[in-house]
Parts: C-alpha cells; sequence; structure tokens
C-alpha cells in the first residue's frame, strides 16, 4: 500500500519508534535520531492533486486555488509570522496594562466620517460594515482607560494596486490621560519593538526562508518629522517638489523609508502633522500650529501600517469637528454621550495586519499576505472570468 501513496494524501500510521545507531544519526534534522519502523498504514482520505503543490505559481493562480496552495511551505511560513505578529502585539498591550474588547463590525453610519462604507440592509434599515472601531474604543477609554481590539474592517474603496485590500485586520488601542500625539508614539514605538523582538525570537527560520532580514530597530528613537519637513526632504534629496500637498503618495513613502534605511538605521519613520482636511473628524487640531493636526503615520519598509494620534475629548471639541467636516452631529448623538460624562485626554492607532505581514517578509503584494483576499475583483475566486488582474 504504501508504494501507492500520494501527495497530501491523509494516512494513518502505526509503527514502532527506534534510535537509530550514533552513526546513522542525521545531525540538524528534527527527528534526525531515530526511525520508525512502520506496522500498518490506513489510507483516510485520498487527494486529487491540480498542480505540484510547491510549483512557481502567478498570483491569480495561488487564490483561485487557495484552500489548497495554502497548504505549502511559504504559504504556512507566512501565516506563521502574521499569527506571531498578532501574539507579539496583543502580548505587548496586555502587558502594559491594556483591556481587549471585541468591536461591533455592523454599525449605524461610519466612523471615519468619509464614505466608502458598504451597506447593509438591516430588517428594513440600512446599516454599515465598520471601516473602524474607532468611535468604540474611545468609549471604552472611558470605561478601561487603555483598551485594544484586532478584528476585521471592510473598506468599499475600489482600488486594484497592490498595496489594498477591501476587508482586513486592523490592529488598533487607545488609551487616556497623553499629553499628545508624542505619548502616542511613544507608545507605539515600545510595541513595535515589543512586535520585532517577538517575531524574530519565533520566526528565524521563516526569515531565512524569505532571504529576508529582521526588521532594523534604531537604537533611540525612531526617527520623527512634520509632514512639512518630509516634503523638503524629498525635494532636497531627490528632486521631488511636493511641498504644499495635503498627503504623501506611495512614492514619496518609498523613498522616506529608502532615506531613514540607510541614512538613519531605521525601518520605521514617523511622519506627522497632516492638515485637517486628510484627517477625520475626531483628530486633534495643534494648537500652536493651526491648520495642522496632533496625528501621524508610521512608515515601515515603504509603506504607510500605521495612523494615529490625539483624539478631541470633549463634547464640544467634537462637535466642532463634525461641523467643519460637514457631518450632523445628532448622527453620532450615541457616540457623543461618552463624551458628556468625563473623558480624559486620549490617543491610539489604527494598524493593518497584512501590510505589517507583507513587509517583514518583503512579498510584492497585499493580497499575498491574505489568507483569503476581498478586493474589488475577487470574493474568493474572481467575480469575472474576463477581469483583467494586471494592476496587482
Amino acid at each position: 500500500i504504501a508504494k501507492e501513496l500520494r501527495s497530501e494524501w491523509v494516512v494513518s500510521v502505526i509503527g514502532i519508534v527506534h534510535k537509530r545507531p550514533e552513526k546513522m544519526v542525521k545531525e540538524g534534522i528534527k527527528n534526525g535520531d531515530i526511525e520508525l519502523e512502520i506496522t500498518a498504514i490506513e489510507v483516510l482520505a485520498k487527494a486529487e492533486i491540480p498542480f505540484d503543490l510547491n510549483e512557481e505559481t502567478n498570483l491569480i493562480t495561488e487564490l483561485d486555488n487557495r484552500p489548497y496552495v495554502l497548504r505549502n511551505k511559504k504559504n504556512r511560513s507566512i501565516f506563521k509570522v502574521q499569527s506571531e505578529i498578532l501574539n507579539g502585539f496583543r502580548d505587548s498591550l496586555t502587558a502594559r496594562g491594556f483591556r481587549e474588547f471585541q468591536a461591533p463590525k455592523i454599525v449605524g453610519g461610519d466612523a471615519e466620517g468619509g464614505g466608502n462604507v458598504y451597506e447593509v440592509d438591516y430588517f428594513g434599515t440600512t446599516a454599515g460594515l465598520a471601516t473602524s472601531p474607532q468611535l468604540y474604543k474611545q468609549m471604552m477609554v472611558g470605561v478601561y482607560e487603555r483598551v485594544f481590539t484586532t478584528g476585521n474592517v471592510f473598506r468599499a474603496e475600489k482600488h486594484a494596486t497592490s498595496r489594498h485590500i477591501n476587508e482586513y485586520t486592523s490592529l488598533d488601542y487607545e488609551f487616556g490621560f497623553i499629553k499628545d500625539h508624542t505619548t502616542v508614539m511613544d507608545m507605539h514605538e515600545s510595541i513595535m519593538r515589543d512586535v520585532v523582538a517577538h517575531v524574530t525570537a519565533t520566526c528565524a527560520e521563516e526569515f531565512t526562508q524569505f532571504s529576508v532580514a529582521a526588521p532594523t530597530v534604531p537604537v533611540g528613537a525612531f526617527p520623527r518629522m512634520k509632514l512639512r519637513e518630509a516634503q523638503e526632504l524629498l525635494k532636497k534629496e531627490y528632486g521631488i517638489d511636493a511641498i504644499g500637498e495635503p498627503d504623501l503618495e506611495p512614492e514619496h513613502e518609498r523613498l522616506l523609508c529608502q532615506y531613514a534605511s540607510e541614512k538613519l538605521n531605521s525601518d520605521f519613520i514617523f511622519v506627522t502633522h497632516y492638515p485637517t482636511s486628510k484627517r477625520p473628524f475626531y483628530t486633534y487640531e495643534d494648537e500652536n500650529d493651526p491648520g495642522f493636526t496632533n496625528s501621524f503615520d508610521l512608515l515601515f519598509r515603504g509603506v504607510e501600517i500605521t495612523t494615529g494620534g490625539q483624539r478631541r475629548h470633549t463634547r464640544e471639541l467634537l462637535i466642532a469637528g463634525l461641523t467643519m467636516k460637514g457631518l450632523d452631529p445628532e448622527k453620532f448623538s450615541f457616540y457623543l454621550q461618552a463624551f458628556t460624562v468625563g473623558m480624559p485626554p486620549h490617543g491610539g492607532i489604527g494598524m493593518g495586519l497584512e501590510r505589517v505581514t507583507q513587509k517583514f517578509l518583503g512579498l510584492s503584494n497585499v493580497k499575498e499576505a491574505t489568507l483569503f483576499p476581498r478586493e474589488i475583483n475577487r470574493i474568493d475566486t474572481l467575480l469575472s472570468k474576463d477581469t483583467d488582474q494586471s494592476a496587482d
């Protein structure tokens, strides 16, 4: 029966374990000091293999055959690393007194106030899929002071790029009694150091497999610069004139990370003080720099992985922020209840798990770091066989 066995068949094996003679021990191989004398084999399930599990395939073939291809060594390694990133994040926050909670995924409105919400028929009324747990994180600061949540969020954005998916895992935390956004940056830096240390300790084999080094963490603080300073640096170092633009382009993020790596010995760099026009209503405006916010992005190996900052913590400030964005405060009355009974100055972050995984391992597309990607052309399988996925 052993001669009939094929790849991916499921079998039950009974045997006797023998210790190998010393001269036959296979050093450096797991269980290389023993051998198994098989006495019985039972086939539990046969497998029909569409192609060699370990052969190189393109991304579309990978995703079309996801239940099968996830079994290969490459994918098992990717999602082991992803699991350890999540473990490191959770352990670091728990050690710092944060309490985990589960935020709802069906919501009455858009937390960011910027649209791009999947609408859901909710017993005759319209609800949405959560784009962020932001409003619930802030409510929970009033309960536990330090909170975090991990879970999927949904963005109805018509992207077909290597950077975007429409459903991803967001790692979020929020905490009170901060000075300003720099307190949040200090916390996030400490947490990312913990995550890097944890993944480096548990995934050395996977880094070797993908021929990538563990992320470079500077001895001192992560580099920090205002958006306007970053734009001046781009012009001086790379001849790119983006001065006055409200945000960074993907190429700008890549070059800033290149600069941080080459000149500052860091794979991480904070960019702060985005204009109020580019940040949600709850973001705190810098009192000493009107028109700009106490907010930041953390860039890592060429892309933005984290957005965070200080939040408006009084009802009056939040109503002013909503009004400034053209939003109706009455539609946020449930959220605003938390601020009528007192809320400390607070802040926090949101970070995409799939992007972090992608950049830890040097993958070319975020979909490679997503178990079952949802994007404009796909829910498990392609929505149309005629779909052009050249943008991937």
